[in-house]
């Protein structure tokens, strides 16, 4: 059995995640990383996407949890995101998605000016990151 630590998934409100896990994987704005017992100490951002969690063993996934984004601290028997709001994937509805997605883009066309396009473009965004973690 892989060696394990405590992995964190903390909102603002309460903490939604804390079990003791063989790795976790996070959407860093660097790119992705995972994470293992060990692991050097390390703060980083997170960005929109999915955390992978592996209980028992590195090869197989216990858990996917959409985050739109937040902060992650690692230590080396420890890994803590703090994070404004996350989701199981399996929770997440593709078709509501779509036709969100679909709305924001009509509301982009036929918006008349960038500042106004600005919130648009960064929602639609994070849709997208959604409809990509259930793929």
């Amino acid at each position: 059995m892989a060696e394990t630590f405590t992995f964190e998934l903390v909102s603002p409100e309460k903490l939604l995640f804390s079990k003791s896990v063989a790795m976790a994987t996070a959407p860093g704005t660097k790119g992705e990383y995972g994470v293992l017992a060990g692991h050097a100490p390390m703060i980083t951002e997170i960005k929109p996407g999915v955390i992978r969690i592996y209980e028992n063993e590195d090869t197989v996934v216990t858990a996917k949890l959409f985050v739109t984004g937040g902060f992650a601290e690692v230590s080396q028997n420890r890994f803590t995101i703090l994070a404004a709001e996350a989701t199981p994937v399996s929770e997440l509805d593709v078709n509501a998605l779509q036709a969100r997605y679909k709305e924001i883009a009509q509301k982009i066309a036929d918006a008349l000016t960038d500042e106004e396009r600005e919130p648009l473009w960064a929602e639609q965004e994070l849709v997208m990151a959604k409809l990509l973690a259930t793929a």
